[in-house]
């Protein structure tokens, strides 16, 4: 009885904690302060110089959602990142009110443009499933942080928009088919779990031929239920896509050449993709395509924080 009353308690005491440290609480029961997210996205002053948190409770919401740019230092923090899912069925053949399709951009569950956004224990899907590109999260803000978040889809789950933003993703959980990573913003996966389906590329990186760094993934675990060698780690969906995985564990499903040149020949002498000290079945170096890079000692010491970043160095405690 002594045992269940003190676990009684620590529940209590961590929900009043995250009350406390919240702005806003969306609930669906109607405990908080909204029903719904996009309220409580709203509420958030426009251009507030402080951290906004929004603590979001257990639910399912199916919500289109828009954080505006004029929306910065905003937080979300989810209940539990496997039971606060933020979800919508958009795809890109899907007619809008004209008869037109969304296409890939006008498919995404959530739309972010305000800078400095950041989350935490959120699951965040399209839920349309396997019918062509689906996208869950437009990640279009600089200096965004994702933190034990999970990511859901098939096709384009994950879409990092803008040449000029950086975003950090750690511990996260990304799944997907074809391009389920794709953008060119410059990005870092810091121990994320990227759950390959089907068969297709984890990455087609966009990068613009201005900027040195594209996605780097370090100490990531590739897995799935995809089929051996069926899988790339990248393409570049532009000429210049850059892309490096570093020390990451790569399964059987990964094809030996590792990286696809999109169909264009011209594409192996502009786009930079890497490796370093990756492991498993799927990591053997001296199959790889032969204008791929395998970082030496001194070329990996450079893939910092500072450096990848431009300077901008990720707070997870902001």
């Amino acid at each position: 009885m002594k045992h269940i009353l003190f676990i009684s308690l620590w529940i209590l005491t961590f929900a009043v904690k995250a009350a406390v440290k919240s702005d806003f609480i969306v609930a669906q029961d109607g405990s908080g302060n909204y029903k719904t997210v996009q309220e409580a996205i709203n509420a958030v002053p426009d251009f507030r110089k402080k951290t906004t948190v929004i603590f979001i409770k257990k639910g399912i919401y199916k919500e289109k959602l828009i954080l505006p740019g004029s929306k910065q230092l905003v937080k979300f923090i989810g209940e539990s990142r496997d039971e606060t899912i933020l979800t919508y069925d958009d795809y890109a053949q899907k007619k809008n009110t004209f008869g037109e399709e969304k296409g890939t951009s006008g498919s995404a569950s959530f739309y972010i443009y305000g800078n400095d956004f950041s989350a935490e224990n959120i699951t965040f899907e399209n839920s349309s499933g396997p019918v062509g590109q689906a996208v869950a999260v437009w990640a279009g803000g600089d200096q965004s942080i994702f933190n034990n978040c999970r990511f859901l889809g098939f096709q384009d789950t994950l879409y990092t928009y803008g040449g000029n933003n950086r975003q950090l993703y750690v511990n996260c959980y990304i799944e997907g088919t074809v391009d389920f990573i794709f953008g060119s913003s410059t990005a870092w996966f810091e121990t994320c779990t990227l759950f390959a389906r089907k068969g297709g590329y984890l990455t087609a990186p966009s990068t613009a031929d201005t900027v040195k760094y594209g996605y780097v993934f370090n100490r990531c675990k590739v897995t799935g239920n995809a089929p051996d060698q069926s899988f790339y780690l990248g393409r570049p969906w532009r000429p210049y896509g850059k892309s490096a995985f570093l020390y990451c564990e790569l399964p059987a499903i990964i094809h030996p050449e590792g990286w696809s040149n999109w169909g264009k020949e011209s594409n192996e002498k502009t786009a930079v993709f890497s490796e370093y000290k990756n492991t498993g079945r799927g990591a053997g170096a001296h199959r790889r395509a032969k204008w791929a890079h395998q970082l030496n000692d001194e070329q990996a010491k450079a893939y910092t924080y500072a450096n990848v970043f431009r300077g901008w160095v990720p707070d997870l405690k902001r």
